[in-house]
């Protein structure tokens, strides 16, 4: 052990700390910085890879557990930030400045709460500090603003050059752009796919998202032209696969999957959504209406991670129609920690492919 206090051997004794994510010393990932020393005072700042890290605490505690076997050492301070990674460049794809991590979530049919998921985790992410963007590619049933509370806003469309640039709405900590705020609420978009391509790019490349660390993109459900200019413009940190416990949701979440991996984009995991149902007037009960385990027996079949499962709660539907998600407006509930959990574990996928 060293038998000086000073700034090498405070880092000396932080090298076998790991980051339990990455499985690497914080101190040879330059996680560690600013090391400060006066009186027996330690002070130094610890640079996470995203604001939304679970081990947050764990890591704080093993730190400071580390320096106070140096001896001399009277207090230790640690300052906690983050800097979160950005995906891996493609060459035949171009990215968007300022987006650091784009993430899709999607799902292989309608009606399983892709939406849902996605702006609570969009929320869940910007709560932790995170800057998050929101595409609503869902361009045929736009329903993130009414989410976000955000139902009946405009956005501003300006001239830069020759060139269109729209100004994202903002609610909830997050930036959103959707087809429902171009049409009248009552409108249907009869499109063919040529036109919902050039959208959905346009909602990649031509708003002004400014400085990010995660862009999630809410998909329509199915592996159509969507999924597939998605996948092609831009090089994405990946995506994620949201089922129900049922046979035939997980069916067609297998195909989802599969597209995702034969376009070249990594699945970061499956997220099963209404695993079980609660009663608000029996919290302690709870019924498999759609069956059980399902997403978890996939998750295991295909080899990917099963991010969380999220219980039906009727909460979790009044959120989204009033536009105050549920981990805004019941985060004690346990969909709300569910659902902060997923968008925890899939900021640390992110971050682990980015540096691996």
């Amino acid at each position: 052990m060293p038998n000086r206090l000073d700034t090498s051997s405070v880092l000396e004794v932080l090298k076998p700390v790991q980051d339990p994510e990455l499985n690497k010393s914080l101190v040879d990932l330059n996680m560690i910085r600013n090391v400060a020393i006066a009186d027996g005072n330690v002070r130094f700042t610890l640079v996470l890879t995203t604001p939304a890290c679970p081990l947050r605490q764990f890591i704080v505690d093993e730190c400071e557990r580390a320096v106070k076997t140096l001896p001399e050492v009277k207090t230790v301070s640690v300052d906690v930030t983050a800097e979160t990674p950005s995906q891996k460049a493609l060459p035949d794809r171009a990215g968007i400045d300022g987006v650091k991590n784009i993430l899709a979530i999607s799902s292989g049919k309608g009606g399983v709460g892709k939406s849902t998921v996605a702006v609570n985790v969009a929320v869940a992410l910007a709560q932790t500090g995170a800057k998050v963007g929101l595409i609503d590619a869902d361009i045929y049933g736009p329903n993130a603003p009414m989410m976000l509370g955000l139902e009946g806003a405009k956005i501003t469309v300006r001239q830069s050059g020759a060139q269109e640039v729209l100004e994202p709405a903002f609610n909830h900590g997050v930036k959103l752009v959707s087809m429902g705020f171009l049409i009248d609420k009552d409108q249907p978009v009869i499109w063919r796919g040529p036109m919902l391509n050039g959208v959905i790019r346009q909602f990649l490349y031509q708003v002004q998202w400014g400085d990010l660390d995660y862009l999630i993109v809410d998909m329509p459900p199915g592996t159509g032209d969507a999924q597939l200019t998605l996948a092609q413009a831009v090089p994405m940190a990946g995506a994620v696969i949201v089922t129900t416990p049922q046979s035939v949701a997980l069916l067609d979440s297998r195909r989802g999957l599969k597209m995702f991996q034969q376009l070249g984009v990594p699945v970061l995991g499956i997220v099963e959504n209404m695993s079980y149902f609660i009663p608000p007037d029996m919290p302690e009960k709870q019924y498999d209406i759609f069956g059980s385990a399902g997403g978890e027996k996939t998750a295991a079949e295909l080899q990917v991670p099963l991010l969380g499962c999220i219980p039906l709660e009727i909460s979790l539907r009044e959120g989204g129609d009033r536009g105050i998600p549920i981990v805004l407006a019941a985060p004690e509930s346990a969909s709300a920690k569910a659902l902060t959990t997923i968008a925890q574990r899939l900021a640390g996928r992110v971050s682990v492919a980015a540096l691996a």
